[in-house]
């Protein structure tokens, strides 16, 4: 019998319910805080610090000052760009607790296994008649694999089908702790060259095409390739990304996940500047077909949007 560690903590920023694109079935998705990349079209950019961040709303703000008195750290002034000074921010969440309007938002709070799993349990019958579960997503999910592993042991307790949306990022440890008790793992390919890879994401690829190869030997892996203007959105980058799939054990699908923008104005509410820039527009839905083509000419399975 697997020995489970209820009390296990980690630090979770949002719970998804009723989610259909993030493996089978209907699914609620749990976001986990941390991630080793910084990828400049990240559409979570309040996930990618392990620590709680806060988030700053103005249109919401009433301008009562209770922020300000509740701040022990002197991070919140009225004349400071974007309310928080984020050099003194701990991510205490003080401030938000107080804030009558929601103009403060704290993204991030402790959770035990116990208590996700008593929230999860709520949707148990909808994972059952639909075939669904749980996803575990991030930032990276890998970076609190102590916690991932718990959370994953405990939902398969429960007989609940698992997935988990992966950069693919992390030790050998993580790996081998997290990866047997998932049903499915979310993989995401961004570019082959490495260099391209560090410049549109802060690391290498290399750690990550190593562990992509054992990942495989562990779970069922499905490639997913967020697809974004001036980084990867190439025939000759499909056929690269498609050859690599073919080596992996089991894997025969690819998701094609066109760029958008739905995640650029939470740059503003963390006080800095969107890095992809706003010149860049969303991946045309005929452009997508193009790259389904090129992997399916490779002898893959293709999904746009996944």
């Amino acid at each position: 019998m697997v020995s489970i560690n209820y009390k296990a903590e980690g630090t979770v920023f949002d719970i998804q319910r009723f989610s259909i694109h993030d493996g089978p079935g209907i699914r609620t998705i749990v976001f986990l805080k941390g991630c080793p990349l910084s990828c400049l079209w990240c559409c979570n950019p309040e996930s990618q610090s392990a620590n709680p961040v806060i988030m700053y709303q103005p249109e919401q703000c009433i301008h009562c000052g209770r922020c300000v008195q509740a701040c022990q750290n002197g991070a919140i002034s009225p004349g400071e760009p974007g309310l928080v000074d984020r050099q003194k921010c701990v991510g205490c969440g003080e401030c938000a607790s107080v804030c009558p309007a929601g103009a403060l938002v704290l993204k991030g709070e402790k959770m035990s296994v116990e208590s996700l799993i008593n929230i999860l349990k709520k949707d148990r019958a909808v994972y059952r008649k639909s075939g669904g579960g749980v996803t575990i997503s991030g930032g990276e999910p890998l970076v609190q694999w102590q916690f991932a592993t718990e959370l994953l042991k405990a939902c398969k307790a429960q007989g609940w089908h698992t997935a988990m949306e992966t950069t693919g990022l992390g030790s050998e440890e993580a790996v081998e702790s997290v990866f047997p008790y998932l049903d499915v793992a979310l993989l995401d390919i961004k570019a082959m060259d490495p260099v391209r890879h560090k410049q549109a994401t802060g690391v290498s690829n290399e750690v990550i095409h190593r562990n992509a190869v054992r990942i495989a030997e562990l779970t069922q892996v499905v490639i997913r390739v967020p697809t974004i203007p001036t980084i990867n959105d190439s025939e000759e980058e499909f056929k690269k990304i498609s050859a690599f799939a073919k080596t992996l054990n089991g894997v025969d699908t690819i998701h094609v996940l066109p760029y958008h923008t739905y995640g650029e104005n939470k740059y503003g509410l963390l006080g800095s500047e969107y890095p992809m820039g706003y010149e860049i527009q969303p991946l045309p839905r005929e452009r997508a077909e193009v790259f389904r083509k090129v992997v399916e000419e490779q002898g893959l399975h293709c999904v746009i949007g996944g």
